[in-house]
């Protein structure tokens, strides 16, 4: 069975699966595209970071998609510095859109990934509970796709012929012993610090990429838990709300998980702003749970 056909069988509604295949058609160009704009850009985007070529190549081949389908009233991406509006748009839905995450691992010929959410009344700055949808691609050996309209998690594989056939249907977090930790140790904090010790006493495995798609599809496969704490030098924590967090704790939840920034579960975070940062633990109930206890027992 491809996308298109278990996105019919799914119910999904129509514009959104429209939205999601769109994504995963335009996501082909982006994979081709590692072998000519590897490059770098004398750009930086709204967050301060440097922008890579592929960076600017993937958003501009999603904006231009999503602007010509005329399905998207207005677009977040992270690599545009304000929400686009679409003026000539016909359809409802609001789009937050990571099109590269994790692209500095390109040069290094590691994992990236693309995220989306949906939002069928087009605000994509409301909060993640609001959310209809969400998928992330990834660039991998294989270049998978894992998505949920609020209906169990899915997830398909790139076939050579060039469609996304399914994979695996209604995906639950397994029991598992992975955990993939970013940031540095020496500026965790202690509530988290304590947390990961705790993991390691409990034989986890530690596992981690760079990459926040690679990295959850670890957790996805394995079970466990992916986490990126606040630090001393980034205290709101370094990954981005509506762009990263909302859309992989959504898919996260759906596959039985939790997300959460250590104290507040993120769907429930009204963003202020399209570039509003977190700490975010997202994976396995059990392992959300601890995380929660040992930070806030050491705020």
């Amino acid at each position: 069975m491809d996308f298109a056909e278990h996105l019919r069988r799914e119910g999904v509604e129509r514009d959104m699966a429209r939205i999601m295949l769109l994504i995963a058609k335009k996501s082909r160009l982006v994979q081709k595209a590692f072998f000519t704009h590897s490059g770098i850009c004398n750009t930086r985007n709204i967050h301060g970071e440097q922008q890579m070529e592929l960076d600017t190549y993937a958003d501009d081949i999603f904006m231009k998609a999503m602007e010509k389908s005329r399905l998207v009233r207005t677009v977040a991406s992270e690599e545009q510095d304000d929400i686009v509006e679409i003026v000539k748009a016909k359809g409802s839905y609001g789009v937050t859109l990571d099109p590269l995450d994790g692209s500095s691992l390109i040069k290094t010929n590691l994992a990236v990934g693309t995220i989306a959410g949906f939002f069928n009344e087009g605000d994509v700055l409301e909060k993640g509970a609001r959310m209809d949808g969400a998928m992330c691609i990834l660039y991998g050996p294989i270049t998978s796709l894992v998505y949920t309209a609020k209906k169990g998690v899915h997830e398909f594989v790139l076939s050579p012929g060039g469609k996304f056939v399914l994979k695996r249907e209604s995906i639950q977090l397994p029991e598992g012993k992975i955990y993939c930790p970013g940031g540095l140790r020496n500026e965790w904090p202690e509530g988290h610090a304590k947390f990961i010790s705790y993991l390691e006493s409990q034989s986890y495995k530690l596992r981690f990429s760079g990459g926040f798609v690679p990295d959850f599809q670890q957790v996805l496969t394995y079970g466990g838990i992916f986490t990126y704490p606040a630090a001393k030098s980034l205290p709101q924590g370094k990954l981005r709300l509506i762009f990263e967090a909302n859309p992989m704790a959504l898919l996260a939840e759906q596959a039985g998980g939790q997300g959460t920034n250590g104290l507040i579960n993120l769907h429930d975070l009204k963003p202020e702003s399209l570039s509003q940062r977190t700490p975010v633990y997202v994976g396995g109930k059990k392992e959300i749970e601890m995380a929660r206890k040992h930070l806030s027992e050491n705020k």
